[in-house]
């Protein structure tokens, strides 16, 4: 399979753990992680306040840890103990053969898998809104090239400067599905962080004319950009779930815990999804902040 020419690579970061516990009333500290974009970031940050209120010691070393080759590893070796999940990429991770559109058929299979994964590890319910990979264009260069799907970009791929996830070239529903499924392997293909300022930046300033970026991400209705129909319906469900190891929920009130993290959950649609992000990336307010800010608001925790 001919693969994409990188022009581009972001570096790899190295991140060090360092002491950052806080709250009381377990003798157990719950270490969170989550990938290392803004709103994997605010959610982490959202099921940590939501713990510390419910009584549980949190340490928050791993929130934005990296991207999901280092959470995932981080989580079943116990460096981490609890990480928010994005059902399809976290089960394409492991088995992308049984990605589908369901979110239900989703996290079972994922749970499936997990079972053998570092001990066993728990996937609790999920949010009701969801966050998926879309593919984005300035409303000019759709206009130009008269794209509204995916489809569109395959006979004019190589005109257009890409920019993608840094993992793309690994993740079965990023390269192997755009290659399988429209037969799309660009030539002009610049690696950024998912998700990330410098995509949205690249696309901004014309480094780029096609950029992948999150479904719910901020600059795609701030700047007015298209993003183009997966009408091959190659990216899954991605509703968000805490993905917890089970020899933490042996320490712990597990009820409690569990309890507290499927409330918050079931108050995330995807407008919420959004809107944390948008503070955080665009308006750029503390994440703790926007965290106790919604918790307050939603009613799940005291002002």
């Amino acid at each position: 399979m001919r693969f994409f020419r990188v022009l581009a690579l972001g570096a790899s970061v190295l991140v060090l753990f360092g002491a950052c516990t806080t709250g009381g009333g377990s003798a157990t500290s719950i270490k969170i992680g989550s990938d290392g974009f803004d709103e994997a970031r605010v959610v982490a940050e959202v099921y940590a306040q939501a713990l510390e209120a419910a009584g549980f010691s949190v340490d928050r070393a791993g929130i934005g840890l990296g991207a999901r080759a280092v959470t995932t590893p981080a989580l079943e070796s116990g460096q981490i103990d609890l990480k928010p999940e994005y059902l399809g990429g976290g089960l394409a991770f492991y088995d992308a053969s049984k990605v589908s559109q369901s979110s239900d058929t989703n996290r079972q299979e994922l749970q499936t898998i997990l079972n053998d994964k570092g001990g066993g590890i728990t996937v609790l319910n999920y949010t009701p809104g969801q966050d998926t990979n879309a593919f984005v264009v300035r409303k000019e260069t759709a206009d130009q090239y008269s794209l509204t799907t995916l489809s569109d970009l395959t006979a004019i791929q190589n005109e257009l400067k890409w920019g993608l996830a840094t993992d793309c070239p690994t993740n079965p529903v990023c390269a192997a599905a755009l290659e399988s499924a429209y037969g799309l392997v660009p030539e002009q293909v610049t690696l950024l962080g998912a998700c990330s300022t410098p995509m949205a930046d690249a696309l901004t300033n014309g480094t780029i004319d096609v950029a992948e970026l999150c479904s719910t991400s901020p600059e795609i209705i701030v700047n007015g950009w298209v993003r183009l129909e997966d009408d091959e319906q190659t990216q899954p469900a991605e509703n968000i779930a805490p993905i917890v190891r089970n020899d933490l929920l042996a320490k712990v009130d597990r009820a409690k815990l569990e309890q507290t993290l499927n409330d918050v959950s079931a108050k995330i649609d995807t407008p919420t999804l959004a809107d944390l992000y948008k503070q955080v990336s665009i308006d750029k307010k503390d994440l703790d902040d926007v965290a106790r800010a919604w918790l307050s608001a939603s009613g799940l925790v005291g002002g």
